[in-house]
């Protein structure tokens, strides 16, 4: 059992999100009012704003935010690194501060009446706590086939992660202290969480829709996330090329036979059409081959060059810069 209050520290990152910032700073403003009450967290609760290099007004209204009211506090990125690099400075921020923390998206998408329940299961012994979707009936018919693709096809290269779950879960400072012994550069938290271990849980809550603005993950976006997600978890596709390879060696033989057969009975005619489509077949199969190691080379290439996963500019709201 975990003590009553706790020090709860909600992480949000920001990138081009001043449409939404007022709406989303009213109904934490609100839930952390309500949370107070029911004698779940303390006074020192933070919702801890992130910019990741907003090219509108989203820090100056972080910062009035901070002025206004001291439940709000913000650190500003020296430049756009992209949301799981945000979501990671401020939750590494946070752990200093904060007995447990919660990160949620700005667009107001995830329910937060769900972190009531995530902080019970907190309480009750859990160090993490997934927000999972419940249903995806808001979703168009194309977004909810290729999500439920997505984790399927996951799960098959070997990426253990939670299914319907994105980025809105809960960690205690215990797992945050396991997560930040993670080195990678190439980040895809939800897949890396569930590694940390420890026990967990998961929340079902149902997704809204975007309160305002656009969404920062269209499709070409998404596509490459997936690709990230995979090759930083897995390396299955490594060993798919390498059974690739072996069936069409197979292939190849059964081929050679077939033709010393042809040529034994007399029957070598030659065949411009399957020639041609043996080399565009092998050419393509060879390219998309050297891609995928080509892929984990140059996740290794940027392993090996440990650049900053990112830097802190300034900060508003907190006592010192983490």
């Amino acid at each position: 059992m975990m003590n009553r209050p706790t020090t709860l520290y909600t992480v949000i990152p920001c990138y081009n999100e001043e449409e939404v910032l007022g709406e989303t700073s009213k109904r934490m403003q609100q839930k952390y009012a309500d949370l107070y009450d029911k004698g779940m967290i303390t006074q020192n609760s933070k919702v801890l704003f992130v910019n990741d290099g907003s090219k509108d007004g989203t820090w100056d209204i972080i910062c009035s935010l901070s002025q206004q009211n001291t439940c709000f506090a913000g650190i500003n990125l020296s430049r756009n690194r992209g949301h799981q690099n945000a979501l990671l400075a401020g939750i590494l921020t946070a752990k200093q501060a904060a007995d447990v923390v919660i990160s949620m998206d700005a667009d107001l998408q995830d329910d937060i009446n769900a972190i009531d329940e995530m902080l019970e299961k907190y309480f009750d012994g859990c160090d993490v706590v997934y927000g999972v979707r419940s249903k995806r009936e808001s979703d168009t018919f194309f977004k909810r086939t290729t999500a439920q693709g997505y984790y399927k096809f996951m799960h098959r290269m070997g990426a253990e992660v939670v299914y319907n779950h994105a980025d809105y879960r809960l960690m205690s400072r215990r797992a945050l202290e396991g997560l930040a012994q993670f080195k990678e550069v190439n980040l895809f938290l939800r897949g890396m969480v569930p590694l940390v271990g420890y026990k967990s849980d998961v929340v079902y809550y149902e997704r809204g829709e975007r309160f305002a603005g656009q969404s920062k993950y269209p499709l070409k976006k998404m596509l490459s996330f997936a690709a990230d997600g995979i090759t930083s978890l897995s390396t299955d596709p490594i060993r798919w090329v390498l059974k690739l390879g072996a069936g069409i060696f197979v292939l190849s033989l059964i081929m050679l036979i077939y033709s010393v057969v042809r040529w034994a009975t007399g029957h070598t005619t030659s065949g411009w059409a399957s020639l041609m489509c043996s080399i565009w077949v092998i050419g393509g199969l060879t390219l998309i081959s050297i891609g995928v190691i080509g892929e984990y080379i140059g996740k290794i290439y940027m392993e090996t060059k440990e650049r900053p996963r990112y830097i802190i500019e300034s900060c508003v709201g907190l006592e010192e810069r983490r």
